[in-house]
């Protein structure tokens, strides 16, 4: 049973991994796209295989989800929260994705495992949520708005005498790079923390011991399932990110692609922090486009995102705590 019990938890990990693949596959891309720098599958194929490297670049954050957050629960009762948590991000996920809403995958897992944690009497360790989950939350997209607008601030001072039609088409060109980059920060960023929960199950199984180092075979499978479910595409909430908050030219796509892969990994190497990839990139782009004019920016479509942000932690906790309860009804 025990076994049984850590294969559908992992099953059920990776299955997540995909869904923020397809779910957060727009936060590499949507600009390039837009801009026509790159045609939508070859940017989801660019994406996915910058997905797969990002995931072997580190492991801070998936040592920040899982011993930083909740404490490891244990027997039965530690796996089925585990298998809550990962209930409760998946359903947000799918539900953010229909309504092509670009919300966190990252900030749905955590407020699962919170949920899933206070349900099922497993302690959160509040001060690494709030260290690492909540004031992140909270200063990665203005960080995102400010250091946006400031690089395109600097592309339009720096190109200010260059011929228009030529520049745009230089940074179409560098929008290949500023796009990889943005997918390479993903995979390190949104792969880890699906490793962390694994490393986690294993853990409560005494596969592995606290503190060992991430399997292989664990990174590997994490890598993988999250770029099949980049190159599965999440349209819809690639044209909220590309074309509903603000009409992308080159130069703002690249500048904020590349401000989102820099605060990525500075955060991810620095900090070991796991920020959410959307709120850098969707920030980004509001700060990009505020250099425009600022009306130039749909605010109420940013708005209804912003609402999103702040609802997708509590609503997937509570969905997780609904999961922990059907599962404590069904197996005890």
């Amino acid at each position: 049973m025990d076994t049984f019990a850590l294969v559908v938890t992992i099953g059920v990990a990776l299955f997540f991994t995909y869904t923020n693949g397809f779910h957060d596959s727009a936060n590499a891309i949507a600009t390039s796209v837009s801009t026509r720098a790159l045609t939508p599958r070859v940017a989801l194929a660019m994406a996915a295989v910058m997905n797969l490297a990002g995931a072997f670049l580190g492991q801070g954050v998936a040592k920040t989800v899982s011993e930083g957050l909740i404490e490891t629960p244990v027997g039965s009762r530690g796996m089925g929260i585990l298998f809550a948590a990962l209930v409760g991000a998946i359903v947000w996920n799918l539900i953010t994705w229909y309504f092509g809403l670009p919300s966190s995958s990252s900030h749905a897992l955590f407020g699962g495992m919170v949920g899933a944690a206070l349900a099922g009497g497993t302690e959160v360790i509040w001060t690494g949520v709030l260290e690492k989950v909540v004031i992140p939350m909270f200063v990665s997209p203005v960080v995102g708005l400010v250091v946006g607008y400031l690089v395109m601030v600097s592309i339009m001072w720096i190109f200010r005498n260059a011929n228009p039609h030529k520049a745009k088409r230089g940074f179409r060109i560098a929008q290949t790079v500023s796009a990889a980059g943005m997918a390479l920060g993903h995979g390190l960023q949104d792969a880890q923390k699906t490793m962390g929960i694994v490393v986690m199950a294993l853990v409560i199984s005494d596969v592995e011991n606290a503190g060992d180092p991430i399997p292989v075979w664990v990174k590997i499978a994490c890598a993988v399932m999250l770029s099949l479910g980049t190159y599965a595409g999440g349209w819809r909430i690639m044209r909220t990110l590309g074309r509903k908050i603000i009409e992308l030219d080159p130069p703002q796509g690249f500048a904020a692609e590349t401000t989102g892969a820099s605060i990525m990994f500075g955060s991810a190497f620095l900090f070991h922090a796991p920020i959410s990839t959307t709120h850098v990139i969707t920030s980004a782009i509001m700060g990009v486009g505020a250099t425009k004019r600022v009306n130039a920016v749909r605010w109420g479509v940013a708005k209804n995102i912003i609402m999103g942000w702040f609802i997708t932690m509590p609503a997937a906790a509570l969905v997780a705590a609904l999961s922990y309860g059907v599962v404590y009804l069904v197996f005890g």
